[in-house]
């Protein structure tokens, strides 16, 4: 065999190969891809027996993916007026697209169907059975009318709207403790801190509250939050948990967070905030205030507030609680007061079964010789803003003073 047959050879042999291998990669895609169906179709099926709140079981996810409809195009609004005021469920309504053809909706993933959900509210009777004497009477009543009145605010402005938002988002707030079958929407400047330390006794991490430090409270990451888990796992304890929310009147809760993170040395609020808040709003601004960043006004941090175009963005410790915790969205069976924080605290500790020697703490997390801020602290915050300054940001926390039923701050001189 000359040279040339034997090139001849080895290329048709090469060839032969090549098609042999396109042949079996086609197969091998095919049988993948009609297992994939099945298997999506499967996930489907199972998943569609979750059970949002407040919906029949047979009807759940009706209401969430119809048949023959792709996903319905979601956005977290983040306009904050509604009406002439703020989005009191600070989401979007849905809007569903045309029907697909069969290859886009077989394609789609299961999760696709869980982008948007729908909670809509209901009040569930709480379980008083571990409630013993008659001294929470009051209390209770007081629960029951805080309760109702969120109700009807929600559903006053709900106007039979479907609304939804992404699931994940909704709970990122929200503190698990699975022992007592808890879900603890995390409110900074209402008692956050030791709300955690007593979760973490409730879960057997800690034998006392009084001995949880706060870098362990607030980064030893102790606590799971409710985005960790899985659909089944956030849909399941939405359902079965009880839920829990401690709120404080808006103004104090501001002032108190700018005396926090302003007013006392910090390694993260000065450069990150301070900075930028000094950078745009002080005038002939020292070389010194612009390097650390520390000695922010309570005048500056306002005028970052209500910008449009903020140097930067929101943080937990001053946004609104209608965009921490979605109090129109999820149903909170309990809602506590920063005002009446101690017996709040207890009577709700009896009500979900806690140890009999399990009482709130009463000291301050930190800064613990600074007067408490109270109303007569915020009246001498807001002196140092105009009246239009003090109606901004009256306007700013509106649905907060609507929804939890607080008195509006007197913005007149």
């Amino acid at each position: 065999m000359n040279p040339r047959q034997v090139f001849v050879s080895v290329l048709l042999f090469g060839v032969a190969g090549l098609l042999l291998f396109m042949y079996l990669q086609a197969w091998i895609e095919e049988q993948h891809t009609e297992s994939g169906k099945k298997l999506q179709q499967e996930t489907i099926n199972q998943d569609f027996t979750l059970q949002p709140l407040g919906m029949p079981r047979k009807a759940a996810w009706r209401r969430i993916a119809p048949v023959g409809l792709s996903n319905p195009e979601m956005a977290v609004s983040s306009s904050r007026h509604w009406q002439g005021r703020a989005d009191p469920f600070g989401v979007v309504a849905a809007s569903s697209r045309s029907r697909l053809p069969e290859q886009k909706k077989t394609s789609e993933s299961p999760l696709s169907w869980f982008r948007g959900v729908y909670l809509p509210p209901a009040l569930h009777t709480l379980n008083k059975t571990f409630v013993k004497g008659g001294e929470w009477q009051d209390i209770d009543s007081t629960q029951e009318k805080r309760r109702a009145f969120l109700q009807g605010f929600c559903g006053k402005h709900n106007s039979r709207k479907k609304l939804q938002t992404h699931l994940v988002h909704l709970v990122s707030r929200i503190y698990v403790e699975d022992r007592h079958k808890l879900l603890y929407c995390e409110v900074p400047k209402a008692g956050c801190s030791n709300w955690k330390r007593v979760l973490m006794v409730l879960s057997g991490l800690a034998a006392s509250a009084n001995n949880i430090s706060h870098d362990d409270v607030h980064y030893g990451k102790h606590l799971r939050k409710l985005d960790s888990y899985d659909l089944k796992g956030i849909y399941t304890r939405l359902n079965m948990y009880t839920k829990f929310i401690f709120v404080r009147d808006p103004m104090e809760r501001l002032v108190s967070a700018f005396r926090d993170k302003f007013e006392h040395p910090n390694s993260y609020y000065h450069p990150v905030f301070g900075k930028a808040i000094i950078k745009k709003y002080r005038h002939n601004a020292d070389e010194e205030a612009l390097k650390t960043g520390s000695g922010v006004k309570f005048k500056e941090f306002i005028q970052y507030l209500l910008d449009s175009h903020r140097p930067i963005g929101m943080d937990i410790h001053w946004e609104q609680v209608s965009k921490l915790c979605y109090p129109c969205l999820i149903n909170y069976d309990f809602i506590g007061k920063f005002e009446t924080l101690e017996e709040d605290a207890n009577y709700f500790l009896q009500l979900v079964g806690a140890p009999a020697n399990l009482k709130f703490p009463k000291f301050k997390d930190r800064h613990s010789s600074d007067e408490r801020t109270s109303t007569e602290v915020v009246r001498q915050y807001l002196k140092e803003l105009s009246k239009e300054e003090r109606q901004l940001t009256y306007d700013f926390y509106y649905l907060d003073y609507l929804m939890f039923n607080y008195t509006s701050p007197l913005v007149e001189h």
